[in-house]
């Protein structure tokens, strides 16, 4: 089961619905034995980071959703994967979940609208197993106005935008954090959705 983490800051339903239709089997929870008994974990989030992350504290399942991170499949989700890095400076410095090295700051990308919004390529730059049906061809969608800052080698895939973006992060391991919606990104967001059950 692929617990998604209801706590008030996430585009929690369309997610569920990209996972009832790929048939997998997933639940909406906001309590400490819901998220260590699932298989697999993902934490979406829209809105501000200081914010999400205030709201993710009064759950209480920062240290709870840090343990399970290191034994099981996690995805973070846009704002969820910004959270999933050391600080966030919107707003001023915040503290994140500190599960992949790196920041997240305002972008810049002079003549460019921002945020970041649409559509847009997919340029693989390490292998990762998220990406393993994605072709080279292929776009995702993105509304956002920050970034990940973090090295390389935790950068699976990019998208240009004034600019190299983090498109999809990972520790090499068990963490993963895609900076577009997977579940608004038609079929590619779906094999990406899928692969990621395939881990459990």
């Amino acid at each position: 089961m692929i617990a998604i983490i209801d706590y008030g800051a996430g585009n929690i339903f369309s997610v569920k619905n990209a996972l009832d239709y790929l048939g997998l089997e997933n639940a909406l929870v906001s309590d400490e034995k819901s998220v260590r008994d699932a298989d697999a974990v993902i934490l979406p989030g829209v809105g501000a980071f200081p914010a999400a992350m205030k709201k993710l504290e009064a759950t209480g399942l920062v240290d709870t959703i840090k343990e399970e991170a290191s034994r099981k499949p996690f995805l973070g989700i846009c704002l969820g994967m910004q959270l999933i890095f050391e600080k966030g400076y919107e707003f001023g410095e915040c503290e994140g979940l500190g599960l992949i090295p790196g920041s997240v700051r305002k972008m810049e990308a002079p003549g460019l609208i921002i945020p970041h919004m649409g559509w847009n390529r997919l340029e693989k730059l390490n292998d990762c197993p998220l990406l393993k049906n994605v072709g080279d061809n292929e776009f995702v969608y993105f509304v956002h106005s920050y970034k990940a800052e973090c090295d390389d080698r935790n950068i699976a895939a990019y998208s240009e935008y004034g600019g190299r973006v983090p498109a999809l992060v990972f520790d090499g391991k068990y963490v993963f954090g895609a900076q577009f919606h997977p579940e608004k990104s038609g079929e590619t967001g779906l094999k990406i959705l899928r692969s990621f059950g395939e881990l459990i």
